[in-house]
C-alpha cells in the first residue's frame, strides 16, 4: 500500500471568498446557497460550478459541508478552489469533518477563521486513489442514512395525513368501506363544529392519561448510563424519537416505550415518542394510551392547542397540568380509533426499526471516520 504524507491545507486549496446575496429562496428551486452554518436556500445564480468544501468563516459556530453541484456561498463562509490534482474535494472534506474549524480564531470581535490560520492546518493524504476508496465508504453510509430519514419522513407524513383525512375531514371508511361523510354519514352540532354521530367534544384527559414530568436530584444525572434514561426537557428530541445522552440514578415520573412526550416549557409543544422506558423531568410531560399511533398522532395535530400557551407564565410559555388535562377535543368513537392504530402503528413500527438502523450506521460512521482519516484503518485498492 501507498505511504501517506502530510501537507498543510494552504498547498491544497485556496480559499475564495463568498459575496453578499440580498435575498434568497427557501424552497428548493435553483442552486444551493451556503452559509457560516452550512445551507440556507436557494438561488437563481450559483458562485462556483465544481466540487468544492464550504468553510464557515464568520461567528461561534462555523461549520464544514461539500457540495458536488454548483452553488453559491455568501460572504460569512469561504470556498475552495484545488491547487493540485492529487486531492479528492470529498476525502478532503470528510478530514475536514475532524478538524475543529471553530478552534481557528482571527481575534476580532466576532469569533472568525482567517484565510492563513486555516492554510496552516495539517492535512494527511493517502494516493488520490485510496482516498475515493474511503470517501466511497463514508459516502454509502450517508446514503443509506439519508434513505432511512427520507423513508421515515414519508411514512410520517402518510400517517399524519391518514389522521387528518379520517378525523378532521371525517372520512374514516363507514360499514361499507365508503369515506364517511361524503357518503352521506350523519353528522351531529357540536361546541367545536359539525361531528360524526357517536363522536362527542371531551378534554384531552377524557380520552388519554397525562403524566407530568418531575425533575430528579441534579446529583443523579451523568452521562455513563447509570440509571434510567433521562429527558429534562425537549433538549434532546430528534425526527420521532430522543438521543440517549444523560441518565439519572434518581428516577422520579416514568413514560413508558412509545409513550407520546411534549414539551410543556418553552417552545410548549414540541413532541416526540419515548423510544423505551425512561425518566421525564418537569420540562415533559407523557401522554399515555394503548392506541400509542393514534395518541402520537392525534397530539401532534393539537399544534394551535399549544401555541395559545407558548406566551403563558411570567418568564416563558408553559402548560400546567390542569392546561393539559382539559385541551378541548373531538373525541372518536373507539372503534374508529382502533382501526387506525391497526394501519398506523404498523407505519411507526417501520419508523422505529429505521430509526434504530440509523443510529446503529451513525455510531459506525463516526466511529470509522477519525481512524479513515488518520490511516489508522486502511482500506484495499480494487
Amino acid at each position: 500500500m501507498s505511504e501517506w504524507e502530510y501537507y498543510n491545507w494552504g498547498d491544497l486549496v485556496e480559499l475564495k471568498y463568498g459575496k453578499s446575496l440580498k435575498d434568497y429562496r427557501e424552497k428548493t428551486q435553483g442552486y444551493r446557497v451556503f452559509g457560516t452554518n452550512g445551507p440556507i436556500g436557494y438561488n437563481e445564480e450559483f458562485l462556483y460550478n465544481k466540487p468544492s468544501i464550504i468553510i464557515g468563516r464568520k461567528g461561534a459556530y462555523r461549520g464544514v459541508e461539500f457540495s458536488k453541484e454548483p452553488f453559491f456561498v455568501i460572504d460569512t463562509a469561504f470556498y475552495t478552489v484545488n491547487k493540485v490534482d492529487f486531492l479528492d474535494e470529498k476525502f478532503g472534506y470528510y478530514q475536514l469533518l475532524t478538524k475543529n474549524i471553530n478552534a481557528l480564531d482571527s481575534g476580532s470581535a466576532i469569533p472568525s477563521t482567517s484565510r492563513d490560520d486555516f492554510y496552516s492546518l495539517e492535512a494527511y493524504l493517502p494516493s488520490k486513489e485510496e482516498q475515493i476508496e474511503i470517501r466511497n465508504i463514508l459516502d454509502t453510509l450517508n446514503k443509506k442514512i439519508t434513505l432511512l430519514r427520507q423513508q421515515n419522513q414519508n411514512l410520517e407524513e402518510l400517517a399524519k395525513i391518514l389522521f387528518k383525512r379520517w378525523f378532521v375531514e371525517f372520512e374514516f371508511p363507514n360499514e361499507n368501506g365508503e369515506p364517511y361523510k361524503s357518503s352521506g354519514g350523519k353528522m351531529i352540532e357540536s361546541e367545536l363544529g359539525e361531528i360524526p354521530e357517536g363522536w362527542r367534544v371531551g378534554c384531552l384527559n377524557d380520552e388519554f392519561t397525562i403524566l407530568m414530568g418531575q425533575s430528579p436530584a441534579g446529583s443523579s444525572y451523568n452521562e455513563i448510563k447509570e440509571g434510567k434514561i433521562f429527558y429534562q426537557g425537549r433538549t434532546d428530541f430528534g425526527f420521532r424519537f430522543p438521543t440517549n445522552r444523560l441518565y439519572t440514578t434518581e428516577p422520579k415520573r416514568i413514560a413508558d416505550k412509545f409513550d407520546v412526550l411534549v414539551s410543556v416549557r418553552a417552545p410548549v409543544g414540541d413532541v416526540n415518542m419515548a423510544s423505551e422506558e425512561c425518566c421525564i423531568g418537569r420540562g415533559l410531560g407523557a401522554v399515555k394510551s394503548d392506541l400509542k399511533s393514534y395518541c402520537f398522532n392525534k397530539i401532534k395535530s393539537m399544534k394551535k392547542a399549544f401555541d395559545v400557551f407558548e406566551n403563558e407564565g411570567t418568564v416563558f410559555g408553559s402548560l400546567s397540568k390542569n392546561d393539559f388535562n382539559s385541551l378541548e377535543v373531538i373525541i372518536p368513537e373507539k372503534h374508529v380509533a382502533e382501526q387506525y392504530e391497526q394501519v398506523a402503528f404498523k407505519l411507526d413500527l417501520k419508523i422505529f426499526e429505521n430509526s434504530n438502523e440509523i443510529q446503529t450506521l451513525t455510531l459506525l460512521r463516526d466511529t470509522l471516520l477519525p481512524k479513515l482519516m488518520s490511516g489508522e484503518i486502511r482500506v484495499k485498492i480494487e
